[in-house]
């Protein structure tokens, strides 16, 4: 059974459908959330699903090795989930090709640095696009670059506005992301 560590900075809608998706896994369960905001709602999510989570600060994830060495013991995969800082590549080195994101958008358009949540809904919408959609890919050293893993795509039309390109994008999350993740499990073993 491969243990997941979910990263998660915000609301944790993701993270709850992953831990769902996983409470009836023969091949991996959430045992860990960890969430560089104190005000995430993912930890009220945590508390309800019985998941243990965790806040870290900076010194913590990029300058000591406490968040490193609590992944080496409790994670076989890691899984950013809405989680808005850049992984530091002591940790990506620990964990090759076994740190997965999600992103809302098509990469390579729309990533980089801030990047994320609605300024790529807002972005997508201002070039007219008629299409978007998620990318899920392995997370390297540099804002959403990494190998792509999966990309699901939703038609879009003049009328979408940020926020009806954000619910077709989530329709998408909620679908995909559990069962990419698990496929990346089953195929690395």
């Amino acid at each position: 059974m491969k243990r997941i560590v979910i990263f998660a900075s915000g609301s944790g809608t993701n993270a709850e459908n992953i831990i769902k998706y996983f409470q009836t896994s023969k091949h991996a369960v959430v045992t860990h959330v960890l969430s560089n905001n104190e005000h995430a709602k993912v930890f009220e999510r945590c508390e309800r699903l019985d998941i243990d989570a965790s806040l870290f600060d900076k010194e913590s994830f990029t300058k000591d090795d406490t968040v490193l060495n609590f992944l080496q013991v409790e994670a076989d995969i890691i899984v950013l989930a809405g989680f808005l800082r850049k992984i530091p590549s002591k940790i990506v080195e620990a964990f090759p090709n076994k740190i997965i994101n999600i992103h809302p958008a098509l990469l390579p358009k729309y990533g980089g640095k801030g990047m994320y949540g609605m300024n790529v809904h807002e972005a997508v919408k201002k070039n007219n696009d008629s299409e978007t959609g998620i990318t899920i890919h392995y997370v390297n050293e540099n804002y959403d670059e990494g190998a792509i893993i999966f990309q699901a795509k939703t038609e879009l039309n003049s009328k979408d506005t940020p926020e009806s390109i954000a619910k077709k994008v989530h329709i998408l999350e909620y679908e995909h992301f559990p069962k990419v993740i698990e496929s990346v499990i089953l195929k690395n073993g």
